[in-house]
């Protein structure tokens, strides 16, 4: 598990040490929860143009459901792991810690878990009608799981975890969404 932990270090050291002023901003607003709003904006947009009223409502709901369910897990993992962030750690003298506020625990990214969840959700539901909006959303919610590591919040570790576990729960509440709206819509 030691070598695991080190190997981890290394390569946040390694990705995060990647970055460059000039592109800090980037990564920074990426990071930031409130960024995607525009692309959720025009993914519910493409949802009721498809979709119609009450399927886009069903979808919306799960939608809610979806985030709350990795957020949750993702805040269970991080007091029962009790895992330092990388900006928590002496080691982040030899990398980038670009936000000011660090947290606790950071084991793992409910960011990346979030986006992931919501990429394999929506992206399944999207491909029907846009051949490239799984592929598009997918390449989306690795680079929110990459800004983590860039912005020194998490490791490589916590964002892959953090992905699949969201990956699994896209992929379930996208079977629950496609039962209710054969069911109820």
């Amino acid at each position: 598990m030691e070598e695991l932990i080190q190997l981890d270090q290394e390569l946040f050291l390694y990705l995060n040490n990647l970055g460059s002023e000039t592109w800090d901003w980037f990564w920074v607003f990426i990071t930031h929860k409130f960024a995607s709003i525009p692309l959720y904006a025009f993914l519910l947009y493409l949802l009721y143009k498809n979709y119609g009223l009450k399927p886009t409502i069903v979808t919306v709901v799960l939608v809610a459901g979806l985030i709350t369910c990795t957020d949750q897990l993702a805040n269970v993992f991080k007091d029962y792991f009790e895992r330092p962030r990388p900006c928590k750690e002496d080691f982040i003298a030899e990398g980038r810690m670009l936000l000011d506020y660090c947290g606790s625990y950071g084991y793992f990214s409910a960011h990346a878990a979030s986006s992931m969840a919501l990429a394999f959700y929506l992206g399944n539901i999207l491909k029907h009608w846009y051949k490239y909006a799984f592929v598009s959303l997918i390449f989306w919610a690795a680079i929110v799981g990459y800004s983590r590591i860039y912005v020194g919040k998490h490791y490589p570790g916590d964002v892959i975890t953090g992905m699949i576990i969201g990956a699994l729960f896209g992929f379930v509440f996208y079977k629950l969404q496609q039962y209710l709206v054969k069911r109820f819509a």
